[in-house]
């Protein structure tokens, strides 16, 4: 005899459990706990769990008949209560999907993929289309993605989400070696592929911005921490052009790109604050109020001969700066 596997780990997801469970009260076939767990490969009392769920959490009308020995309905059950989605939306999910593809190969893969298959797991198939087609119409290219370590991306949102102290050993981006901080976390994000805990440094008494790739020996204080009503990653990185946030009072930044540029830039919303003016010949300048212009300087080379600082003179300055250590690299 088959024998059910007690893990119920390596089982079904749930609600595709409660869909057989459905077809087969459905079908008027009276089956009691130990047939679905045979059938269901799962232990009797998941069975009995599952069934509990649909009477009293779905409101499906279940009772079990002691003459024949199993469930039934005790009236007619169309549909079970699945989700229902639209065409659209169901493209909207898969557009999702094709997004979590970026960490492929690292440890978010497997809870990302299984997370993924709950959602739509009880999804109906009243939609004309395959999934195959989408597949070779939509996807994703994502370059300079990170690996993340789940433990640690598990302890950080953990503490973020629950309001505790964190402490840990943190490695500069210009620091020879980790140095300990203690921290309040208030906020985690993803900004171009790369992770980033915003937190309240207790011993700098100042908001800093940590990359999850530098941190190791993550662990909750058990502390709990009120965080300030007021504060918004909106707000605290309203005037930053990427993670860095204000180091001064913000400033108009003006740069001119020529016709070829031009077209890629107005395509795009790069900054809440920014302007575009056109100019002659298909040119315009293009302006923003920022706090940190090392972000800026870094996306102004990036566009070479094709972008010209205007100001403030300040960003002139490193930029030409830095053309000139480029030019002495390339002699």
């Amino acid at each position: 005899m088959k024998k059910p596997q007690v893990a119920d780990q390596l089982s079904r997801p749930p609600l595709a459990r409660m869909l057989r469970i459905h077809e087969r009260l459905k079908g008027d076939r009276f089956p009691n706990c130990s047939q679905l767990a045979l059938d269901l490969e799962v232990s009797t009392k998941t069975v009995q769990r599952d069934v509990d769920f649909m009477r009293d959490r779905m409101d499906l009308p279940i009772e079990f008949d002691f003459r024949r020995n199993g469930f039934h309905y005790t009236s007619p059950v169309e549909n079970f209560p699945t989700v229902q989605v639209t065409e659209q939306e169901l493209i909207a999910l898969f557009v999702a999907e094709k997004a979590l593809a970026q960490y492929k190969g690292t440890p978010f893969e497997k809870p990302l993929h299984a997370a993924f298959q709950k959602l739509t797991e009880g999804l109906t198939d009243a939609v004309s289309f395959r999934w195959a087609d989408l597949d070779s119409t939509i996807s994703f290219r994502s370059i300079g993605t990170t690996v993340a370590d789940l433990e640690l991306f598990e302890a950080v949102s953990g503490a973020v989400l629950r309001s505790q102290e964190l402490e840990f050993q943190y490695h500069k981006l210009v620091g020879r070696g980790h140095e300990p901080r203690r921290v309040q976390p208030y906020h985690l994000g993803c900004i171009e592929n790369q992770w980033y805990l915003f937190a309240f440094d207790l011993d700098r008494q100042q908001m800093r911005t940590f990359v999850l790739g530098r941190m190791k020996d993550v662990h909750s204080t058990g502390k709990r921490f009120t965080r300030p009503e007021d504060f918004s990653m909106t707000k605290h990185l309203g005037d930053s052009f990427g993670v860095f946030s204000a180091d001064g009072k913000p400033q108009e930044v003006r740069i001119r790109f020529d016709s070829f540029a031009a077209r890629l830039v107005r395509e795009r919303k790069w900054h809440a604050s920014q302007k575009i003016k056109e100019l002659a010949d298909g040119e315009i300048e293009f302006s923003l109020k920022l706090g940190n212009l090392t972000e800026i300087q870094r996306w102004v080379l990036s566009w070479g001969e094709h972008a010209r600082v205007i100001a403030p003179e300040a960003l002139r300055a490193k930029v030409w700066k830095t053309a000139e250590m480029l030019m002495e690299k390339y002699k």
